[in-house]
């Protein structure tokens, strides 16, 4: 009886690191967990977190995570928004710009940086660290909530902004509770 209940909890830890692996894989490229690795070695951001959104995911569904970097495991999952002049008619592809009035999103790396009250609550200024978003100050790109996003996935397309990613409400709290605790900026690397 005891070797039987031994297989069985055996089986069950496989499946779930199983499971844990192939959701990491599906969504965060190992490709993109090792770059930001590489990346913030030996600077003076977070070694353990790191937020990515992949934009190759459709809106609606879960593609905002924060990572855990040395237990390789999704800590937060999301859906987040990208910007309205991102989208392309009759396309599912997207399009992104640093150009201020692109309403466009912008790949690359941005360091999390400190909170503010502003129109839509609590939000995180985004410092572009890469040619690709270098504008992200200037052009007021910040990491916020707004009501229009879902706690949950969904088929139906996430609520469109000016270029900002946007969390729910309940996400950005989530959000918060990793990131507020931080003492170093926290990498965020949106992809596609």
């Amino acid at each position: 009886m005891i070797k039987h209940f031994i297989f069985l909890f055996i089986i069950l830890i496989s499946c779930s690191k199983a499971e844990s692996q192939r959701l990491n894989s599906l969504n965060v490229p190992q490709a993109k967990i090792s770059e930001i690795k590489d990346y913030i070695k030996g600077k003076e951001y977070n070694q353990e977190l790191a937020v990515f959104i992949n934009f190759k995911i459709p809106s609606g569904k879960y593609r905002y995570f924060i990572y855990n970097l040395k237990n390789n495991t999704i800590v937060q999952q999301a859906v987040v928004s990208h910007g309205s002049g991102s989208v392309i008619p009759n396309s599912d592809a997207l399009q992104f710009s640093n150009i201020e009035g692109s309403y466009q999103s912008s790949l690359g790396k941005y360091a999390i940086g400190e909170s503010y009250m502003g129109k839509f609550g609590k939000a995180y200024r985004l410092k572009g660290l890469d040619s690709t978003n270098s504008n992200a100050m200037q052009r007021a790109i910040v990491l916020h909530s707004y009501e229009c996003i879902p706690d949950v996935e969904s088929r139906t397309p996430a609520c469109l902004s000016l270029g900002c990613p946007m969390l729910s409400v309940n996400a950005l709290k989530e959000t918060a509770k990793y990131v507020d605790q931080s003492t170093k900026p926290v990498i965020l690397y949106a992809f596609y």
